[in-house]
């Protein structure tokens, strides 16, 4: 398929650049993937659309600080270092350099009063930077880093909370799971006492989200890798969600392409549906034809034009059925991206 096929024409005054008043009334869009029959809501209407022994999974990743701002020791320069991952060990990152031209092996950096130096070049042009830090430096970011938010939101933020998820608890991510930051803890425990079964999987959400497809056949782009654990609680959830005839809803892409990696490296199918827990390295891409072996429904927001995420999306509902939801969702003024608002596609 080619690139152009997910394109779509987004006004820039819908990307939003606040969240919603409140998280749970941000609008919602319905898609039914089998028809393209579209209906609209608010957020907190997805309550109706779940009954007692459907589950509900979740992405737990935590965004971290991972925007770093530094001297250079040599020159005094201005430098802006963005985390990737933890290497090694906990105090040795791949970064993202900017400006990275000067920084070669041996650099030596000051970050808020820690030294820093660069010990690897990568061929990607990251570079692999050890932090001279007593103790873990996760923790320190908390009091020397700042909240990454994504390129398209340029406005300053009251609340930095309101960018990571209610229910977020394990550190990791670099971007949040968008689709999550809808969710109320009052929301999770209303569908809880409804008999919905809640499970969380984690897959830290690396900077490649962002990166632009650059190639022209979809088939050809190369995802980014990104690590990820499906517990064994939420392998029995969705196990039995499954046995029982019962629908299983993906909250966000991320959540989406965990469940699959998963069912894809079991050879899952419907004749032969087992989950067992699973953690590692994923760099699935999802794109029209793929059959899912796990989710029937997923919980999204409204994504960039020739993404991956887009991609996903129409893999799931249909290329022409998601084009043209987008198309209604333009024309209703409906707000996009990271604190915009959603899709329900059932």
């Amino acid at each position: 398929m080619d690139l152009k096929d997910f394109y779509y024409d987004l006004p820039s005054e819908l990307i939003a650049q606040h969240p919603a008043e409140k998280r749970d009334l941000s609008r919602l869009m319905f898609l039914d993937k089998k028809t393209g029959q579209i209906r609209h809501g608010t957020f907190r209407d997805i309550i109706d659309e779940f009954v007692a022994g459907d589950c509900l999974i979740l992405n737990d990743s935590r965004v971290i600080p991972a925007r770093l701002f530094a001297e250079r020791i040599s020159d005094r320069a201005h430098i802006e270092v963005f985390l990737l991952r933890p290497l090694d060990n906990a105090n040795t990152w791949e970064c993202l350099v900017k400006p990275g031209k000067k920084m070669k092996i041996g650099t030596e950096i000051d970050v808020k009063g820690i030294p820093a130096k660069v010990t690897e070049v990568f061929e990607s042009g990251n570079r692999a930077i050890r932090f001279e830090f007593e103790g873990d430096f996760k923790d320190k970011l908390n009091e020397i880093g700042e909240i990454p938010l994504p390129p398209y939101i340029h406005e300053k933020q009251d609340d930095y909370s309101r960018y990571q998820t209610v229910y977020a608890k394990y550190d990791g991510s670099v971007a949040a799971p968008t689709a999550g930051l809808h969710f109320t803890e009052e929301l999770l425990d209303e569908l809880r006492n409804k008999g919905v079964e809640i499970g969380f999987v984690t897959l830290h959400v690396g900077l490649g989200t962002f990166r632009p497809v650059k190639t022209e056949k979809i088939e050809e782009h190369k995802m980014h890798s990104e690590f990820f654990i499906l517990p064994d609680k939420t392998a029995e959830i969705i196990n039995r969600c499954k046995k029982n005839k019962h629908r299983v809803t993906a909250v966000g892409t991320t959540c989406t392409r965990t469940l699959e990696t998963v069912g894809t490296r079991l050879g899952i199918n419907a004749d032969n549906f087992k989950i067992t827990e699973m953690s590692g390295e994923t760099d699935i891409f999802i794109y029209p034809p793929y059959e899912f072996k796990v989710i029937d429904r997923l919980i999204t927001n409204f994504h960039l034009p020739e993404s991956t995420l887009i991609m996903l999306v129409s893999a799931l509902a249909g290329r022409e059925n998601v084009l043209n939801a987008y198309k209604e969702a333009v024309k209703e003024k409906y707000r996009f991206f990271s604190f915009g608002d959603a899709m329900f596609i059932e």
